[in-house]
């Protein structure tokens, strides 16, 4: 039976990548990379370096184009599914033509697989469309999360208190549902409805050489991370950034 392995390479940092992630890139004999255009090229040469330092030939590179996702309709969800459904085809495919029976190979995922990544799902759609079969395995990464309370020095826990993870397009839906909220895939930086009583860790391309940390009262630091994320954005053509939001005063 074919073999795959889903390894977290961590949040952008190489030393990110845990022993376990190691031993399984050298254990891989084909490997998976998905290609999302010019501007984030980088993060394909991270795989490929990663690739390069731990990988035991032979072993191949397969790439391949990611299909792209309308980000102007209003229909979020229906727009997510599509890309969902047509990169499942890409993903069967690459299982199918590219992978031999009784070989292993493997998808480097950004962060961890389990944290906001649709590699997991996108596999799962694979199988049940039952064109091809696999045995798959999921190796832990350090997550963006996990990166950015550790480069603000903060804990990501409080005693007795909840932490929520939820997206931007939430936030702005339903406000912050807790005292401690980890909020990633925001792109209209709606923490800034977040309120006075709010703290914010706010963290861009972590682990990487253009790291970007801003820390403060929401009111006073909201200006600024809007500026910093449209200026790094429209130098690089992306971004990736995640925040935490924390109460320090807990209502009554």
């Amino acid at each position: 039976m074919k073999r795959l392995l889903v390894i977290g390479i961590g949040a952008g940092d190489p030393d990110h990548l845990t022993l376990q992630g190691a031993k399984a890139i050298a254990a891989a004999d084909v490997f998976f990379l998905v290609d999302k255009g010019e501007a984030k090229q980088e993060l394909v040469r991270l795989r490929q370096d990663l690739i390069e330092a731990h990988g035991r030939g032979p072993y191949r590179i397969v790439e391949a184009r990611d299909p792209e996702r309308d980000r102007t309709t209003p229909a979020y969800a229906e727009a997510v599914e599509d890309w969902r459904s047509r990169r499942s085809q890409v993903y069967e495919r690459l299982i199918r033509d590219e992978l031999e029976d009784g070989r292993t190979g493997a998808f480097l995922v950004w962060g961890d697989p389990g944290v906001y990544d649709s590699t997991l799902a996108i596999l799962e759609e694979v199988l049940e469309r039952g064109h091809v079969t696999f045995d798959h395995e999921v190796i832990p990464g350090i997550s963006s999360v996990s990166a950015l309370t550790a480069r603000h020095r903060v804990g990501l826990t409080r005693v007795a208190r909840p932490v929520h993870l939820t997206t931007g397009r939430r936030l702005a839906e339903e406000g912050a549902t807790a005292d401690d909220v980890v909020v990633m895939l925001d792109a209209h930086c709606s923490f800034a409805g977040a309120g006075a009583d709010f703290h914010i860790y706010w963290g861009a391309y972590l682990g990487t050489p253009d790291e970007i940390l801003v820390s403060g009262p929401v009111p006073e630091v909201a200006g600024r991370i809007r500026e910093l994320r449209a200026e790094a954005r429209a130098r690089k053509g992306w971004i990736m950034d995640t925040y935490l939001l924390r109460r320090l005063t807990p209502p009554a």
